[in-house]
This record gives C-alpha cells, sequence and structure tokens, in this order.
C-alpha cells in the first residue's frame, strides 16, 4: 500500500529537477498527479517517464490567475479534488548589486515566486476545504532565512513565501489544510547550473570553480540531490506529517547550522 494511496496532487514547475524528482516519488506512493509548466514538450517527457495513467499535464502561467483556475478546474475534472498541492514554480533572476538589478527582472521574480504562490494558493484552498483536508508544500530556499549578495529579487521573493506559508497555516488550520515550507540549499538542478554560470561571469572564474566554491559552503561539501529534497516533500505531502503545519523545513546539508 502506497503513503498517497488515493490522494490527488498538483505540483508547478514540474518539468524541472525537483518537480520530475517528487514526482516520480508521488506516483510512486500510489497518487494520481497534474503537472503544471510552462513547457508543452518537457511536460510530455515527464509524464510519459511515470506510470502509464499515473499523471497528466496542464500547461499554464502561474502568475495568470485566470490560467492557474484553469489548471485547478483540470484536476477537478480529471481526478475529482485535490489533496496534496505543491507549490515549487520559481526562477533565479539576475546575480547583480540592488544598484545594478533590473527593474523588469525583479518585478518578474516576485511575480513568479510570490504572486504564483500566492495565486495557486487562492484557488486551490478552497478545493481543498471541500474535500475537508489537505496538504500544501510550498519551495523556499535557504535564500528564504539569509542574505545573499547579488540575489536581492530571489532572495526577497523566498523569505516572502514563508511568511505567506506562515498566514495560510493559520488560516487553512480550521479546514484540516497543513500547509508547510521546505528550504533546499544548491541541488543539482537547471537553476544551479544557471547561478553557477553568473557566478563564473560575475568573478572571472570557470564555471567547475563556482560550483566547487558553492559547495564547499555546505558542511556535507556537496549539492543536494532532486530526490533528497522531493523527499522531504513527499512526508509532508503524506499522512505521517499529520501534525505538522506552519513550518521550516531545512533540506540543505547543514548549510542553515552554521553562520551566513
Amino acid at each position: 500500500m502506497g503513503r498517497l494511496d488515493g490522494k490527488v496532487a498538483v505540483i508547478t514547475g514540474a518539468a524541472g529537477g525537483i518537480g520530475q524528482a517528487t514526482a516520480k516519488l508521488f506516483v510512486a506512493e500510489g497518487a494520481r498527479v497534474l503537472l503544471v509548466d510552462l513547457i508543452e514538450a518537457d511536460l510530455r517527457a515527464v509524464v510519459q517517464s511515470l506510470e502509464e495513467g499515473a499523471a497528466s499535464y496542464a500547461v499554464a502561467d502561474t502568475t495568470q490567475p485566470d490560467q492557474v483556475q484553469s489548471f485547478v478546474d483540470s484536476a477537478v475534472e480529471r481526478y475529482g479534488g485535490i489533496d496534496i498541492f505543491l507549490a515549487n514554480a520559481g526562477i533565479e533572476g539576475e546575480s547583480r548589486p540592488i544598484p545594478e538589478y533590473s527593474v523588469d527582472v525583479f518585478d518578474q521574480v516576485l511575480a513568479v515566486n510570490v504572486r504564483g504562490v500566492w495565486l495557486g494558493l487562492k484557488y486551490v484552498i478552497p478545493v481543498m476545504e471541500s474535500r475537508g483536508a489537505g496538504s500544501i508544500v510550498i519551495t523556499s530556499s535557504t535564500a528564504g532565512i539569509r542574505g545573499g549578495r547579488g540575489m536581492s529579487a530571489y532572495t526577497t521573493s523566498k523569505h516572502a513565501v514563508i511568511g505567506m506559508m506562515r498566514t495560510a497555516a493559520m488560516e487553512c488550520a480550521p479546514m484540516g489544510i497543513r500547509v508547510n515550507c521546505v528550504n533546499p540549499a544548491p541541488t543539482e538542478t537547471r537553476m544551479m547550473r544557471s547561478l553557477e554560470n553568473m557566478a563564473a561571469a560575475n568573478r572571472s572564474i570557470t564555471v567547475d570553480e563556482a560550483k566547487n566554491a558553492a559547495a564547499a559552503r555546505i558542511p556535507l561539501q556537496r549539492y543536494g540531490e532532486p530526490e533528497e529534497i522531493g523527499n522531504l516533500m513527499l512526508f509532508l505531502a503524506g499522512d505521517e506529517s499529520s501534525f505538522c503545519t506552519g513550518g521550516v523545513y531545512m533540506v540543505d546539508g547543514g548549510t542553515s547550522a552554521g553562520s551566513p
């Protein structure tokens, strides 16, 4: 018997590394999953990698209310409701000091990483309330509890969703809905490849040197694997975490144990 048997999950940012890994874990534990992202070909590839009939997809921009409402409606139409919502879509933006940071890029990062999460909550919560229970997991970051040079937009967004999560946890507790954040350290994903390239360009070093420097700041001396992040998300999605809400859960190789 799977840990998520009979449950329906919606995952945004599902074509990314953490989204894909978590979708595989959810399906392996018996969930039916709706995958949401921007590029249909990428979503189709993820669905094809999963057990036949266990997953489907919806192409949507999580910053647009009508598109968020549409994928929520699709989950209800296809599977009868939503039990688990993983608000995982996110972008990194630029790596520049605040005076040099693009206003347009700042707005885009906040739109995806904050507005997109808020819209997901807005439209998912009523569906979960009708089920009498649910689990919402928001992907934050170690950047959500500390500062980071050159990453003002990303850091701001990841702090913001922790505050949003705490408010949602208070509002949703009477409905039987739990809301938590997962805060990964650097993880082997496309986003880290982008950040490594930016760090290399800013510091005139190689990409490998940039990666090694980032890994060296983690006490376990390596990046996380997407499956390691997904395992914590799986725990929070399932009934084993039935008394967990309003929490910030680090999966960071010890990064948050030390000083910034």
